[in-house]
């Protein structure tokens, strides 16, 4: 699986939905190898989409559709100022991969000390994390740069996150965990998330 990031702080709400909409209607059906989206808005007003394909050849291919180009440049005035867009040709999934399911999705930023070292404990804890956060229902962890990450982690809903979060403050596990990051980690809510 190949994922693309894209972030952007939003300044026409109305245009990105028409657009979002549009996409799925007029393009989706030609994005050979494109497998889903989840997307939605901070808080604060970022927009965030995370798109999925098999394989990073189907996204550069869709990326140089014509049609895509044409369609960039009717979306681009839904936003204030510059747009990333983050290419992950790196990905593991917790439980499977996210979940349409969900009413809550949290994107978590950061850089490990030792990719390997973080992704293989990872695996090792994942049926206690699925035993202690029932209210987890599946993630995403997309690498891109120099050891840096975006884990996409689906939840029930975000009161369900927010009780289990804080019943696992002082956890050892959790505590081991931050010992592999290298700086601190930055957060991204969306608490009404839209996939496709």
């Amino acid at each position: 699986m190949f994922v693309q990031i894209m972030k952007g702080r939003v300044a026409d709400a109305a245009l990105l939905q028409r657009q979002s909409e549009a996409w799925r209607r007029d393009l989706k059906p030609g994005a050979t190898g494109y497998l889903g989206t989840t997307s939605g808005t901070t808080p604060d007003g970022v927009a965030v989409l995370v798109a999925r394909f098999e394989t990073q050849a189907a996204a550069q291919a869709n990326s140089t559709r014509p049609e895509q180009a044409e369609w960039w440049s009717k979306t681009a005035p839904a936003f204030d100022g510059e747009v990333t867009f983050i290419d992950c040709p790196e990905v593991d999934l917790m439980f499977g991969g996210g979940s349409d399911a969900a009413g809550f999705v949290q994107l978590i930023e950061g850089r490990a000390v030792d990719p390997e070292t973080l992704r293989a404990v990872g695996r090792t804890m994942e049926d206690e994390l699925h035993a202690a956060r029932p209210d987890l229902l599946g993630g995403i962890v997309a690498w891109h740069g120099d050891r840096e990450f975006t884990q996409v982690v689906y939840f029930t809903s975000e009161a369900d996150a927010r009780a289990n979060e804080s019943k696992s403050q002082g956890d050892p596990q959790a505590a081991e965990w931050m010992k592999m990051m290298d700086g601190p980690m930055s957060f991204h809510d969306l608490p009404d998330p839209e996939f496709d």
